[in-house]
């Protein structure tokens, strides 16, 4: 599996803002560029997407930020750190591509928040990690379209062979993950597990939690079936107290 990109913009607010990032990707020659939720219905006409009115045209739209990293290994949020307490590892710009080398193979969303807000703590804590460009503390954040350029130009500057990692296990996606903590939630749910947390608040527990492990895809998938089973288990004891 080789290292490939994706651009995903949440809930933009200007059109021209899409434009100019699918022309910043253009530039430095990514192509999948993906939107969720955006505030204008007539994004993808932008009159500033010059020279990358094909990124434009093949740009999928989604309706949530989980749909748009379903077939990601690694996802990356790009925010400020501003006010923010959180609770992934966070990356340099600079340091990107070395970070980078140090994961497996596979394809890496690179998030972008609206330009009013950037991204919610529920979008940062879906990623893999925190991406943050830095800036004099004057002037913190940057604009949506020049955080784009910025990023896609550090890594068409550092990019390099990357060495071969064919040792490792396949990185399982967000998708992968999702199935994992819903099969979780459902045996919680039969064992009558109580806590003081919301289903979304144990599920981001376990989110954060698998995350930490790093696990692989064959990790999670024999994780699933062990919970799957065991769910299995107990509600087919449950039908037999019933005869």
């Amino acid at each position: 599996m080789t290292r490939s990109f994706t651009v995903v913009l949440v809930a933009p607010r200007d059109p021209n803002n899409i434009g100019a990032a699918a022309r910043a990707m253009a530039n430095f020659g990514l192509n999948d560029l993906r939107v969720v939720n955006p505030y204008a219905p007539s994004w993808r006409s932008a009159v500033s997407a010059v020279g990358a009115n094909d990124i434009m045209q093949s740009a999928r739209l989604f309706d949530t930020l989980p749909q748009a990293l379903a077939d990601c290994q690694l996802s990356l949020a790009t925010t400020a750190l501003r006010n923010r307490k959180l609770d992934q590892s966070f990356v340099i710009l600079p340091h990107l591509t070395q970070w980078l080398n140090d994961q497996p193979q596979g394809k890496v969303a690179l998030v972008f928040g609206n330009e009013k807000t950037g991204l919610s703590n529920e979008d940062i804590e879906m990623c893999s990690a925190v991406l943050t460009i830095p800036t004099t503390a004057k002037q913190p954040s940057v604009n949506l379209a020049q955080a784009v350029i910025l990023t896609c130009y550090e890594l068409a500057r550092q990019a390099q062979p990357l060495p071969h990692k064919e040792h490792l296990a396949p990185k399982a996606t967000f998708a992968d993950t999702e199935r994992v903590v819903d099969e979780l939630e459902s045996l919680m749910r039969a064992v009558n597990f109580r806590d003081d947390y919301t289903v979304d608040q144990r599920k981001a527990i376990m989110r954060t939690f698998l995350r930490k492990g790093n696990l692989s895809k064959n990790d999670l998938f024999f994780l699933k079936n062990f919970a799957f089973y065991l769910h299995g288990h107990l509600k087919g004891g449950a039908d037999d107290a019933t005869h």
